[in-house]
């Protein structure tokens, strides 16, 4: 009998990582194991999921908790790192935290303590480690961060790169999409600017930093791709790849497509630019990335930004 593949899901706990492990659990061909950094993984999780296997880890660490992966689950064959400090202003004001946490040299070095190539990772990196002064970033042109989330993210990439024999590095823009099966405390983007906008009070958006937030689904399915072509022919895979949707946006423009879907006015949302306010740290201001190469690989078409947020408010209304 052939042995069960196995997918180790670093960060289940987060936003994107919820919804991978919901993803590769309705697959039901691999064997799921997710790590968490908290004293308990999120009942409601495991409550839904109950096929999952959890594992307490401290990446800053040496890696406590690894070698229980290893003993009780065994090596997977695609490791997912979710695992980050993704607020920039938390990076900004830790650097040293940004650092041990988002390089994830303990995880690496765990996965080449099994002394062979047989596991892919995936690594979750962020559209900000582009420098932001030019549209539609591709994956060839130079990074120059200018914040501490940025140069950390760098930092991994570089790392990941002259350590692994095999891995796809996602260069992710805002991901947005339903609330998780166990909620997670951030806000969350659109059900954010729904409820603010909902008051009917006036709101500011800034209309001069740009991005191209892409819909959790289409995230999902571009980790499941890589995963499904990994262990079907375990040909070597040395990837990065930008992941964002087909929308250049800001953030003035969101709060229009969440008003458009839900029928709010107009008047309610204020433009304003983002050098007017102090968010204690510096946000590039056009960080939206070219996806050719994304769609011409995979074949994974992002869904546009007007329709993921129909998607998420529906998906919100019939919950």
């Amino acid at each position: 009998m052939e042995e069960r593949r196995r997918v180790l899901v670093v960060g289940g706990n987060g936003y994107l990582g919820q919804h991978l492990l919901a993803a590769l659990a309705a697959g039901g061909v691999v064997d799921v194991a997710f790590t968490h950094h908290r004293e308990a993984p999120p009942r409601p999780l495991l409550h839904a999921l109950p096929g999952l296997r959890a594992f307490r880890v401290d990446l800053r660490s040496p890696g406590d908790g690894l070698r229980a992966v290893s003993e009780s689950f065994g090596q997977p064959h695609v490791v997912v790192n979710c695992a980050a400090i993704s607020v920039p202003r938390e990076c900004e004001t830790d650097p040293a935290a940004a650092m041990a946490t988002n390089v994830p040299s303990s995880l690496v070095s765990w996965l080449l303590s099994f002394g062979n190539d047989s596991t892919l990772l995936i690594h979750l990196s962020t559209d900000q480690v582009y420098e932001g002064v030019k549209s539609f970033y591709k994956e060839e042109d130079e990074t120059l961060p200018v914040n501490m989330y940025g140069k950390s993210k760098v930092a991994a990439e570089k790392f990941i790169i002259e350590q692994c024999s095999n891995y796809a590095i996602l260069r992710s823009s805002i991901i947005y999409g339903p609330q998780t099966l166990s909620p997670v405390a951030k806000s969350l983007p659109i059900q954010w600017m729904d409820s603010v906008l909902s008051q009917g009070q006036q709101v500011q958006f800034f209309n001069d930093e740009f991005r191209c937030p892409v819909y959790v689904k289409d995230m999902v399915d571009v980790v499941l791709s890589l995963t499904k072509s990994w262990l079907a022919d375990g040909k070597a895979i040395q990837v990065l790849l930008n992941v964002g949707g087909p929308d250049r946006v800001s953030r003035l423009q969101m709060a229009e497509s969440v008003a458009d879907v839900r029928g709010y006015s107009h008047s309610i949302i204020k433009s304003v630019s983002a050098s007017s306010v102090d968010r204690g740290v510096v946000s590039p201001p056009d960080i939206s990335m070219d996806i050719t190469k994304l769609t011409q690989m995979l074949g994974i078409k992002p869904i546009s930004f007007q329709d993921g947020v129909r998607a998420t408010l529906a998906a919100e209304a019939s919950t």
